[in-house]
């Protein structure tokens, strides 16, 4: 899956609710202390981690690149 970033960066919580990964600002917490979320191959537990342009978001069989 591609996302096309409109601004200079995306948060890891904004990204998983605009891919409809997430309902609520809310699941995030759980969601990411319950999956093994990557960034870039590197786990990642921050809901608020900026995502650039080129990043690759991975988890379940599901992989993200920011474009």
């Amino acid at each position: 899956m591609v996302f096309d970033l409109k601004g200079e960066y995306i948060t890891l919580q904004q990204l998983l609710k605009a891919c409809d990964v997430i309902d609520s600002g809310g699941q995030i917490k759980a969601f990411l202390m319950n999956e093994e979320i990557l960034v870039n191959g590197q786990r990642e537990t921050r809901r608020g981690r900026k995502l650039y342009r080129d990043d690759v978001v991975s988890f379940y069989d599901t992989r993200i690149l920011i474009r």
